[in-house]
């Protein structure tokens, strides 16, 4: 039975916040949990104490999407240059350009020039709140989320989102993977020209073989469901995928491993010692 039809919900919203909402999950909450039920994905942060990007009950919520910008939030989405996107024409740094009601006014503990504060947010574009979310605009006038801008992709120069590997994991793959972290490795090419490779780590649902064929299927799924920029250049099995308390991937975490380099945080994951195996992992 499902919750719509076992239970008699009040609901009449239901907020969903820490990473992007998979549409799965817009579905599960639109047509399971119970019939006109407002499904809203919003994001913002405690930091700012409150929503960048979030519902409204006077729009149509669309599959993927976070709604509208919250009231009183310039938000923007700037490209490499700073530069606004308009709707439609790619993704970029999701941003802030002017003060709001809730910023915060310094960091606890922060020196007088707040050079914590500072460099957390503003060190990108001064005068300009980069708020760490690689996002774009629809047409639709709705926000879609591809991840964090630390952890996104940039294989031959082009930029791609974390959230759009899980997005095709997820709805098409879930018999063969339970979960999954992409990360980018840095390569030289034969010429000398630095690049990057994704690289993809998955759990594989217990008693299901994993072998060459399964990671073919993962790649020609990913080419065809997303772009052949988005298919990595490798899938390795892993016993586990390092998340913080509240369920988050750590794709940074991820990637400083694999390149033997510090993470200072590992107090911060649920299951610090699964990055120990990442250490470990021997390239060829």
């Amino acid at each position: 039975a499902v919750p719509r039809t076992s239970h008699s919900l009040s609901l009449r919203t239901v907020l969903s916040t820490g990473s992007p909402a998979s549409s799965s999950t817009f579905h599960f909450a639109s047509h399971q949990l119970k019939e006109g039920l407002q499904f809203l994905s919003v994001s913002g942060g405690t930091d700012l104490n409150g929503c960048f990007v979030g519902g409204t009950p006077i729009l149509p919520v669309r599959d993927g999407e976070l709604q509208a910008p919250a009231l009183g939030m310039d938000i923007q989405i700037l490209d490499d240059h700073g530069n606004p996107l308009p709707p439609g024409h790619g993704p970029g740094e999701l941003s802030c350009a002017q003060p709001f009601a809730s910023q915060p006014l310094r960091f606890l503990n922060d020196d007088e020039r707040g050079s914590k504060y500072r460099g957390a947010y503003f060190d990108l574009r001064p005068g300009v709140w980069s708020h760490g979310d690689f996002a774009e605009v629809t047409h639709s006038g709705g926000v879609v989320i591809l991840g964090r801008s630390d952890a996104t992709l940039n294989p031959g120069g082009v930029r791609i989102g974390t959230a759009d590997i899980y997005g095709v994991i997820e709805r098409e793959l879930t018999d063969l993977v339970a979960d999954s972290v992409a990360v980018g490795r840095p390569v030289q090419l034969p010429d000398g020209t630095a690049d990057v490779e994704v690289v993809l780590f998955v759990q594989v649902r217990e008693g299901v073989a994993f072998g060459a064929e399964e990671v073919q299927r993962i790649k020609a799924t990913l080419r065809s469901e997303a772009s052949p920029r988005h298919v990595p250049a490798h899938v390795i099995q892993t016993p586990a995928i390092p998340v913080t308390a509240n369920g988050k991937k750590v794709e940074v975490a991820v990637r400083k491993a694999i390149a033997g380099e510090e993470v200072k945080n590992r107090g911060a994951l649920a299951n610090p010692d699964s990055l120990d195996w990442y250490y470990a992992l021997k390239w060829h």
